[in-house]
């Protein structure tokens, strides 16, 4: 089974998107961006109590998070899989303002326009608890196949991506 290694602890440490899959009841996954904190080996996401990942997982507690980059040369992407469980009041609320701290400006967290609106929204926080890890990296598969030649030059061969 694969673990993480320091290399992808700093990775699920950056400011980045996510994307969340939790099961739907006929079966179907259910996708949707979101942001994280990756803290002590759990990912937590915050959400609205009433949104269909947060009914997901209170009835089917598992899911899938997956966080990317997608510089070209330098894609990569991992995934980590496994119980989920919702949390509730004071705890949901501190693990909330740490991600909102990660996504929006010092700023953005004082307005009392923008901060408090944020805050309130996200009522639960999901935590996800990977017991299973995928990953790939485009650096590591130049490597191994083409010896360094994609990434010592992208833009030679990668189209840009679009943001």
């Amino acid at each position: 089974m694969r673990t993480l290694n320091e290399s992808d602890r700093q990775f699920l440490s950056g400011r980045r998107y996510a994307t969340l899959a939790t099961q739907n009841e006929d079966g179907s996954l259910h996708t949707t961006p979101v942001w994280y904190v990756f803290e002590n080996g759990s990912f937590y996401v915050g959400a609205p109590s009433w949104s269909r990942k947060a009914r997901n997982v209170s009835v089917r507690p598992t899911a899938t998070i997956i966080i990317d980059t997608r510089k070209p040369g330098s894609e990569r992407w991992l995934s980590g899989s496994g119980p989920a469980e919702i949390l509730r009041d004071e705890q949901s609320r501190e693990i909330n303002s740490r991600i909102l701290g990660r996504y929006l400006t010092d700023e953005a967290v004082a307005d009392p326009r923008v901060g408090p609106a944020f805050a309130a929204v996200d009522d639960i926080t999901i935590r996800i608890d990977p017991g299973s890890w995928r990953s790939w990296s485009a650096i590591d598969t130049d490597k191994q196949f083409f010896g360094g030649l994609l990434t010592s030059d992208p833009e030679k061969w990668f189209r840009p991506v679009e943001d």
